[in-house]
């Protein structure tokens, strides 16, 4: 009797199903390395604030390949050279763009490991799965690290214009409820092509780029800078500095082997060897929650104020200026906060703090989002368009927040 190929799918309820078009490919997902994404928030703790946003790594990874697998059919039938192995090497590039992000996504981008960011730790899974896969990954890694000769396919991986983030304005829509960030991304795929080697947007898709960027900001104030979810990400990570300082003091605080061996440790970029790399792969959202539980308990005023905070939500108070905080302003803030708790100034800190919010829809300094007028003539989407927001949208703007506790505590 004949065999038939059982087709891989998974259910994603932004596109239906996503189809796995090879067995590598497959594989890949059923790595530990990768099913750790499962585990990983998406969006940090942006579901204190937004409930429906538990969507993980795991999810945006499979429907950001889902769309490049479009956008591979779309330039192969515009007659873009595009072969097999490249194909292939696409589709595991942006599927491992963010294997190496630690718990919470990026609320702990630097709390756990100094100075090592996910993109870093990313490639290193990348060549350490390239390893146990007999060298099957040499040519994402190259479009992954931009050394590949067709400098479109890394632009399809990682531009301002890319699989990546037509996916998470996407997704994050959805699942936060804000239909603001809602972009037609099929209709931004079909207007890719590439011209002399870079990955253009034909003029007829303008608009859609218009929509797209004026989303992404809509979306990073709504809901990526959400002052609530600032001051929940701020907490958990002077908590995690609190609980290092009592490591590196024999103070007894309690956690998993892989988080105590990250809070005991400072890891560098040079550190960060094969054995270490493995630690990493075992942490995830839960090694903080469940020891955040624990923590609320701890003999220490501030670990135990901090982790309280977070689990019940019971989070300091968050102010956004438009110029700096006043510095007799956070001095006063801290001899409240240090009368209140019975604390020093330095330990009051924990609890008073200062920051900047930063957002730029569309960076010109950076690669450029190109429209294709006509055949021939290339522009930046800024000049293009007549869209009067949109040069606005190149500029930075620069927000200031302080946080320090309720005065009352209902």
């Amino acid at each position: 009797m004949a065999t038939t190929r059982k087709l891989k799918l998974f259910n994603d309820p932004i596109y239906g199903f996503i189809r796995i078009p090879s067995t590598d490919l497959f594989q890949l997902i059923a790595h530990p390395y990768f099913q750790r994404l499962r585990r990983i928030s998406q969006m940090g703790l942006s579901y204190l604030v937004f409930p429906g946003a538990h969507h993980t790594r795991f999810h945006h990874a499979l429907g950001r390949m889902h769309l490049m697998q479009q956008a591979i059919q779309l330039l192969r039938y515009k007659e873009v050279e595009i072969t097999e192995e490249e194909a292939n090497g696409l589709l595991i590039a942006i599927l491992l763009h963010d294997i190496g992000h630690g718990p919470f996504s990026h609320a702990m981008e630097h709390s756990l490991v100094d100075g090592i960011n996910h993109e870093h730790i990313s490639l290193l899974f990348m060549q350490s799965l390239n390893q146990q896969f007999n060298g099957s990954l040499t040519s994402a890694i190259e479009i992954f690290k931009g050394t590949y000769p067709k400098k479109f396919l890394n632009q399809l991986v990682s531009s301002q214009l890319d699989m990546d983030r037509l996916d998470y304005l996407k997704r994050d829509s959805f699942y936060t409820g804000v239909a603001e960030g809602n972009i037609n991304s099929e209709r931004l795929i079909t207007m890719l092509n590439v011209v002399d080697g870079q990955l253009v947007i034909e003029e007829k898709g303008i608009y859609s780029v218009e929509k797209f960027l004026i989303a992404r900001r809509f979306m990073y104030w709504q809901v990526y800078l959400h002052k609530t979810g600032i001051v929940a990400e701020q907490l958990l990570i002077r908590v995690l500095k609190r609980a290092r300082e009592l490591a590196a003091q024999d103070v007894i605080i309690e956690g998993s082997d892989a988080l105590l061996f990250f809070l005991k440790n400072t890891v560098k970029k040079d550190d960060f060897t094969q054995d270490i790399l493995l630690k990493f792969s075992a942490l995830d959202d839960i090694d903080i929650l469940s020891a955040l539980k624990k923590w609320q308990h701890h003999d220490d005023f501030i670990v135990s104020n901090l982790s309280s905070m977070i689990l019940h939500r019971k989070l300091l108070e968050v102010k956004i200026k438009k110029k700096p905080i006043e510095p007799q302003k956070i001095a006063k803030q801290l001899r409240e906060c240090a009368l209140m708790y019975n604390l020093t100034e330095e330990e009051a800190s924990y609890f008073v703090f200062t920051g900047t919010i930063e957002n730029t829809a569309y960076n010109k300094d950076e690669e450029n989002i190109n429209i294709l007028l006509g055949n021939t003539k290339i522009i930046d989407v800024a000049k293009a368009s007549d869209h009067l927001n949109l040069k606005a949208l190149s500029k930075t703007v620069t927000k200031y927040y302080i946080c320090y506790p309720k005065k009352s505590v209902s």
